[in-house]
């Protein structure tokens, strides 16, 4: 089967970095979903790995978390989905990527594709909705349902516009009934955050203090951060309500001074997520992952939620993928990017 890979890693601007491949084509077994590609997304992690933040562990490499296709076949104890279902799902880094023709992922973190999008605009979804919904609901604890209070608590989201912020709005909004203040510093990227459903927007390159002060907003009972943990870590701990819970999903470089003394003070909940996670160690909860794409997908159908889409790149190709890659790591994406299957 053909796929898009790499063999070492480099630099975006080498035309190396991302080669066509011939590969031998997959077998399912198990619980395994043998799924014809018919769209992918990029997210920051593909650009983590192709640079060299996670070491090539036996070449050639194949990248993408984000896909959705149809069943072509399906192991012997599948007991989910048939050959012919469309499916949509963000699979897991210990296993070859789906920028391929063909790919294998275990039926139990997959999702039926909302029947009213496209393969493409569902592919911009999996990765991103599972991490805002296992941040919002099964790391920070906040409600599954609307707020009767008179104001609701408020979500702080750091990162509004980028793909993880474009649905975490959307889900703390219209499912959770939380109060969204989001962070975006363009006019674009502030537009885009409104017309998602964000109450307000503030600039994260300035203090979060002073910011929340400026829109008369109180402390903040969950903070999500989807970018700079390192930067804002501080900040966080000094806006959060008592008894609040923050959430990030991006890894510190380096060592970084905790504030212990502040969170602890304030009772306050701090934990990480990572959506590969449930799949990476085999967690009693794995299926969640299938659940909670299934809702995701009601949610879209009856026009709860919606695609993150904001740009297309044409049909995956070593060419598409490589200026896919350029664009996520210039830091001006809004949303989400998507390509069609190889052509």
């Amino acid at each position: 089967m053909r796929a898009i890979g790499l063999q070492r890693h480099l630099p975006v601007s080498d035309p190396e970095c991302l080669v066509e491949l011939e590969l031998p084509a997959p077998v399912a077994t198990g619980r395994d979903l043998l799924v014809r590609v018919r769209a992918v997304s990029v997210n920051p992690v593909d650009v983590k790995m192709r640079g060299g933040r996670i070491p090539i562990a036996a070449p050639p490499l194949v990248l993408g978390w984000d896909a959705a296709g149809v069943v072509e076949a399906t192991g012997p104890d599948a007991t989910l989905f048939r050959p012919g279902d469309e499916v949509f799902y963000a699979g897991v880094i210990t296993r070859p990527g789906c920028d391929a023709e063909l790919h294998l992922v275990d039926e139990r973190i997959v999702g039926r594709k909302p029947k009213s999008l496209s393969f493409e605009d569902a592919a911009a979804l999996p990765l991103t909705t599972l991490t805002a919904w296992e941040a919002l609901f099964e790391r920070m604890g906040a409600p599954r349902r609307a707020s009767d209070a008179s104001r609701p608590d408020t979500l702080l989201v750091i990162g509004g516009a980028g793909g993880v912020g474009s649905i975490a709005i959307q889900i703390a909004k219209r499912v959770a009934g939380l109060r969204v203040v989001a962070t975006a510093s363009r006019p674009e990227s502030i537009a885009w955050c409104r017309e998602l459903g964000a109450d307000a927007t503030i600039d994260h390159t300035k203090p979060l203090r002073d910011e929340l002060a400026r829109i008369g907003e109180p402390d903040p009972a969950y903070i999500l951060c989807t970018n700079s943990t390192e930067q804002h870590l501080a900040g966080m701990a000094d806006v959060i309500a008592p008894q609040g819970a923050i959430c990030t999903i991006v890894e510190t470089q380096g060592d970084v001074p905790f504030p212990t003394g502040v969170l602890q003070r304030k009772s306050v909940r701090f934990s990480w997520e990572l959506m590969f996670t449930k799949a990476m160690f085999g967690t009693k909860d794995l299926a969640s992952q299938h659940e909670i794409l299934d809702t995701a997908a009601r949610l879209v159908d009856e026009g709860v939620l919606r695609s993150t889409v904001t740009e297309r790149a044409g049909p995956l190709s070593a060419a598409s993928l490589r200026a896919a890659h350029a664009k996520l790591e210039s830091g001006r994406m809004i949303g989400k990017l998507v390509l069609g299957g190889i052509a």
